[in-house]
């Protein structure tokens, strides 16, 4: 492969690394780079981050309005799944990768460039995201990973290399956490939080208030479901992203969704994260109350076997694969019936689910109650249990024979 670049398409933050790598690339390849945000939600000054960009040698900037993208067509299908890696994350980061990923390589094509780049370290998951989704939409494309190639080899390194070029960056010193932020949660990485002993700083947090600081009263809210996605708060119907950015809100304020984990990285190595997700953690608990009276028990039980492998999937940034769409469609087709209404208590930290009703619903108060009933026999529990125990018993009896 040529060493030689004309152009390159960098995947763009503004944060530190992202900021340096542009430099960088266009003191090594001696190319135009363009600048690409994508905005998802992470709250940041867009228009500070074109201007920095600019400013540090980018030739062009796209800045593309993602959120409802993100929500609608990533956030809410893994949410259909119930997806949650190692039984903890939200995949928020994991989910927000590949739709970057899909935009940075059609800028790519727009501006004819022949490569493109991130930020990614050569340790972490996201460049394994990141590329698996530029191969799966160009299998020729040049990436150009510089973590993996200069001799910037820290954090430390990178602010050095900053205040040398006059490159403005939000990370200081006293605060090196690399975090990722975008509307379904935030991400803390780095810094003291590597010694998975220190308790991370309550002033780190963004997203949440802690659960001792939250309101003394609790607040009851109504998610309607259609289908599996959420549509409404309060019988107010919303769009995907302003829907989530209402849930990270009431979430938030009452210091649910933080959450402090060791995970295993899909190159090997184990890391020590911190995340905030409020928004994602009600939902996920609601969606959870309205299947259970509306999923037959078999397509739940079957469905819930495959949630670790669709998590491991996104998580391992797999997510333009067959297999993944092969779940996805599985998955999509449990949710046919998954409408309804469910009501939650957040308080201090806590999501707890005070009721739930659907038209769609099969659970049948008919059958389950505990007073007189004319629709089940108890007699024929009976024989169900005999034929249940059926092999047991053998078992038993020819031990018993020997």
């Amino acid at each position: 492969m040529s060493d030689t670049v004309n152009k390159v398409v960098l995947a763009y933050s503004g944060g530190l690394d992202t900021s340096v790598i542009l430099k960088w690339l266009i003191q090594t390849y001696r190319c135009d780079v363009v600048a690409f945000s994508a905005d998802v939600g992470q709250g940041d000054d867009l228009n500070r981050v074109e201007e920095n960009a600019l400013k540090t040698g980018a030739t062009k900037v796209y800045i593309d309005d993602l959120k409802e993208t993100f929500v609608k067509d990533y956030v809410f299908p893994a949410f259909r799944a119930n997806a949650i890696y190692e039984g903890q994350y939200l995949l928020g980061t994991s989910l927000a990768r590949p739709l970057i990923a899909k935009r940075q390589m059609e800028i790519a094509g727009i501006e004819g460039a022949d490569a493109v780049s991130h930020g990614a370290t050569g340790k972490g998951n996201d460049q394994v995201r990141f590329e698996l989704s530029y191969f799966a939409m160009d299998p020729h494309i040049r990436i150009i990973a510089p973590w993996r190639e200069w001799e910037l080899n820290s954090r430390s390194a990178l602010m050095a290399f900053a205040e040398q070029h006059g490159i403005e960056v939000p990370t200081t010193r006293a605060k090196p956490y690399s975090t990722d932020g975008n509307l379904l949660h935030i991400s803390f990485e780095g810094g003291l939080l590597e010694d998975p002993w220190k308790q991370p700083p309550d002033d780190m947090f963004i997203m949440t208030v802690s659960p001792q600081a939250a309101p003394d009263q609790a607040e009851i809210i109504e998610i309607t479901f259609k289908q599996g996605d959420p549509v409404a708060i309060n019988d107010k119907n919303m769009s995907p992203a302003e829907l989530l950015k209402e849930l990270n809100r009431l979430g938030g304020r009452n210091g649910i969704g933080r959450i402090d984990i060791v995970e295993n990285r899909f190159v090997g190595m184990k890391s020590r994260g911190v995340y905030e997700t409020p928004g994602g953690t009600v939902l996920r608990a609601a969606h959870m109350a309205i299947e259970s009276i509306t999923m037959d028990r078999e397509v739940m039980h079957l469905r819930d076997s495959l949630i670790p492998k669709y998590s491991e999937l996104v998580y391992y940034g797999f997510w333009f694969s067959p297999e993944m769409k092969l779940l996805q469609d599985m998955v999509d087709q449990t949710q046919m019936n998954v409408s309804g209404v469910v009501r939650l208590e957040l308080y201090k930290g806590n999501c707890s689910v005070l009721g739930r009703k659907s038209d769609e619903s099969i659970y049948s108060e008919d059958f389950a109650t505990f007073e007189n009933d004319s629709v089940y026999s108890q007699k024929d529990a009976e024989g169900f249990i005999r034929l249940n125990a059926l092999r047991l018993r053998i078992q038993k009896m020819m031990e018993e024979k020997r």
